[in-house]
């Protein structure tokens, strides 16, 4: 299959026109493929040879207006065109095959209850997999879907769907829309339908998740609708769509996707079993992220894929900035876990060799394949911090007035970064362009170091950087109080760098931190006397976001090797078992448990990382005996569970269905539980057949494979190895479960033998499987505990391999650098 060049883009997009799109789909002829017809209506401004694409499993037939076009020259995915100068039709009928993947068109059927569904996932190059198309994002075009569908289903789209009397269903024809966002989603679906602002709007879920939809729609709802009404607060252009639908649907890849008017979601967000409010958080954010797509991606949609971060970052920033403003009654502070769990992703993947501009260079992106792997915690996290840096330093006002002189200039239309920085620099006098080059076009993370001079009641505040980039920050000064607490005794406006050092009056402060509010994105360090308040008092810092900056410090510090690993578990003893706020804790143990026990401590030193994680929960768990904090006792369970050494405890509740003093076990607990007990060799098939017979869902499937993989013996290793990577009969959501459950840090010397026979085996699998597959085993299938320098350099000595997939080997090198930095840490 040919990848899509961006020189082949351009030279396609200066030949045609596209205009129209009518696809017909019949997904009544089996479970392995469906029948689809496409009908495309453009110009050709000159005469020219082209192509357009299709992945099919057989090609029918091809007519270029009433003349029969030669199949067999469809090259991979490429079928060739020569045509005059002006108006032509072209048709073409195949048949396609659904997809196990999570790609293209996605088939599975519901265990509980024998139910299939069907949904679209169409992004880069998967609407090849569906439909035939001159698949680039900068040929928009109106869409008008028809879809046969077995009796008994119901069919979502784009726009408002209807049966038809003969039983099809058809869809109303779409706005212009670039190829990547059409959306077909059909099954028999449960629905809950209101309408908001005169418009449809709905939620869907497979029907064997109905209860727990109904049980979560009122929120669900309240949070689209006030998102909505923010957004139509902030933009001048209307949502401009007929509808606005969004399914949870089974085995998706992303969190979601920002199909107009059909948004799709992993179905994980209908919550089967407890959760925390940080969870209903993110799920509030993704909700609000994919809703900012409809204008900043849909409406205006990049040219060209160099521009991703266009859509990802603004999505992602007015995702949190618009949650915590329209839906401050249930998550009042979203930053906080925005700078707990997103920006540490931008962090990790800005100091990897595989790091790249938020905006990076066109010659760096020069087709499809590269594209894919710029969807990071870059074009993510990192870009969301860079606008949020941008407001703070614009101002809101001029930055929304910037917004709107983009859309209105570019709706239903494409858009480059030169346009996007144009129209910010028509609402401002401020050098947009300047710090466009200095933010966007540069990799990497600054460090900002204060440094005190003076003596008595006068000092001086120096903000040393070591990088390039222009921060606005705030720098809070804090005293520490006669009863230990931290209180703050000013907040500074500071520009880095500084024309003069801010002169502060009073006492040397006990505590300085910079970025105080966390507005900029850096790396922070402390003087002296800071960093023994804040490993002594962090608890005692009155602002939970303050205490975010401090936190996120100090993992930078243990992963940069500045600050030991036993010492920030020596500091998460002293300071979690008081935190407040859920975010916080859930973030600091997640990095003490996965990063800290798992990988930065030898062998030796894990039993007593371990250790003191649980003597955290048990302190959490003692805290919250009253019932008033369940969020908290949840995690504090979860912790439990997970840094269990001995099986006993854990076991127990198991065979009494609770926790002592609660709570009562869901399935999301007893499978976490089994797992657990699964890696420490305290439970075997015969149990784990039982619990999934009591939980015959895909969720309990995929947590019986984890658990299977997770056996300590050579044959279940053995066993799950082949079905990795000896046959394809996993689907997605199974494969990854599975590769979950594989390597275990207890297990290091059982599975080392399986090493050397990863990397052979992952890049044969995206071979055969595509870079969805292969991601999912570079992520979950890489053997991460395998912390040695022989296997850095057995991995490293891969790379060079001509036959990888760029997906594969894109999370290869950030696999190997996490090891590398695993080894640097255990041994300084």
């Amino acid at each position: 299959m040919s990848v899509l060049t961006r020189d082949e883009a351009q030279t396609r997009a200066q030949l045609l026109d596209v205009h129209h799109y009518r696809v017909d789909l019949d997904l009544t002829t089996g479970d392995e493929t469906f029948r689809s017809r496409s009908t495309i209506r453009f110009t050709a401004r000159a005469a020219g040879d082209t192509f357009v694409e299709l992945k099919p499993e057989t090609l029918h037939s091809a007519h270029l207006d009433d003349t029969p076009l030669d199949i067999t020259t469809l090259d991979g995915n490429r079928l060739p065109l020569s045509l005059t100068e002006g108006e032509h039709t072209l048709r073409i009928s195949t048949t396609m095959r659904y997809s196990r993947t999570g790609e293209g068109m996605h088939r599975f059927t519901d265990p509980t209850d024998g139910e299939s569904y069907v949904y679209t996932q169409l992004f880069m190059e998967d609407v090849q997999r569906v439909f035939a198309a001159f698949d680039q994002p900068d040929l928009k075009a109106v869409f008008e879907l028809g879809v046969t569908a077995p009796e008994g289903w119901t069919v979502l789209s784009n726009g408002i769907t209807e049966q038809q009397p003969d039983g099809r269903w058809q869809a109303a024809p779409t706005p212009l829309l670039s190829t990547y966002f059409v959306c077909v989603a059909a099954g028999p679906w449960h629905t809950i339908r209101t309408e908001h602002a005169g418009l449809p709007f709905g939620i869907h879920c497979r029907r064997s998740l109905a209860a727990h939809l109904d049980a979560d729609a009122d929120e669900i709802l309240a949070v689209t609708k006030a998102c909505y009404d923010r957004y139509h607060e902030k933009f001048d252009e209307p949502y401009p769509f007929d509808s606005y639908d969004q399914a949870f649907v089974p085995e998706f890849n992303a969190g979601a996707m920002e199909n107009p008017g059909l948004v799709t979601f992993r179905d994980e967000f209908v919550f089967r079993s407890a959760v925390t409010v940080t969870e209903r958080q993110t799920r509030a954010m993704v909700i609000a992220h994919e809703m900012a797509h409809m204008w900043f991606g849909d409406l205006v949609t990049l040219r060209w894929w160099d521009d991703i971060w266009l859509n990802e970052s603004f999505a992602e920033y007015m995702g949190f900035q618009t949650v915590n403003e329209a839906c401050s009654d249930l998550f009042p502070d979203t930053w906080i876990d925005f700078g707990v769990t997103r920006k540490s992703w931008g962090y990790e993947a800005d100091q990897r060799p595989s790091t790249h501009p938020v905006a990076p260079d066109p010659e760096a992106v020069p087709d499809t394949a590269s594209a894919l792997l710029n969807f990071d915690g870059i074009s993510y996290a990192k870009g969301a911090s860079a606008l949020r840096q941008l407001v703070a330093w614009l101002g809101e006002k001029d930055f929304l007035a910037g917004i709107n002189i983009h859309f209105k200039r570019h709706k239903f239309g494409n858009a480059t970064l030169a346009d996007f920085i144009d129209n910010l620099a028509a609402a401002t006098d401020r050098d947009v362009h300047a710090w466009a080059e200095q933010w966007l076009r540069t990799t990497g993370v600054d460090t900002l170091t204060p440094r005190l001079e003076g003596e008595g009641t006068q000092w001086r505040l120096h903000v040393d950087r070591d990088g390039s980039r222009p921060h606005r920050i705030q720098a809070g000064i804090y005293d520490r109080q006669p009863d230990g607490e931290l209180a703050l005794r000013e907040r500074l406006e500071l520009d880095v760098p500084q024309e003069a050092p801010a002169e502060l009056t009073g006492p040397r402060p006990a505590l300085v931190v910079l970025n105080d509010g966390d507005l900029t994105y850096t790396k922070l360090r402390f003087d002296e006397v800071s960093e023994e308040s804040a490993l002594r008092g962090l608890s005692r810092i009155p602002d939970a976001l303050t205490r975010a900056v401090v936190w996120n410090a100090l993992r930078d510090m243990v992963r940069d090797g500045v600050l030991a690993p036993a010492e920030y578990l020596d500091v998460a003893l002293a300071h979690l078992p008081e935190e407040t706020e859920l975010a916080l804790v859930q973030g600091v143990l997640g990095f003490a448990r996965t990063q800290i026990a798992d990988r930065y401590t030898t062998p030796e030193e894990r039993p007593a990382a371990l250790a003191t994680i649980g003597e955290i929960a048990r302190a959490l768990l003692r805290r919250t005996e009253d019932g008033e904090a369940p969020g908290l006792r949840l995690t504090a369970v979860r912790a439990c569970i997970d840094s269990a050494t001995t099986p006993d405890k854990i076991a127990s509740w198991l065979d009494e269905g609770t926790v002592h003093g609660g709570p009562e076990l869901d399935p999301e607990l007893r499978w976490r539980i089994l797992a657990r007990l699964a890696v420490l060799g305290a439970t075997d098939e015969t149990v784990i057949t039982a619990e999934a017979e009591r939980d015959p869902s895909a969720t309990g499937q995929e947590g019986a494979a984890r658990c299977r993989a997770s056996l300590p013996t050579p044959e279940a290793k053995a066993a799950a190895w082949s079905s990795l990577f000896d046959s394809d009969d996993l689907s997605n959501y199974l494969f990854t479960a599975t590769a979950q459950g594989f390597w275990q840090p207890e297990q290091a010397e059982l599975v080392r033998e399986y090493v050397p026979r990863f990397y052979e085996a992952a890049v044969a699998l995206g071979d055969r499987r595509g870079p969805a597959m292969a991601e999912a085993a570079g992520r979950y299938a890489f053997p991460a505990y395998a912390i040695e320098a022989e296997s850095l350099a057995l991995g490293e000595s891969h790379l060079t391999s001509d036959t990888m997939i760029p997906a594969l080997h894109r999370k290869l090198v950030d696999q190997l650098d996490d090891l590398n930095r695993a080894l640097n840490i255990r041994t300084t």
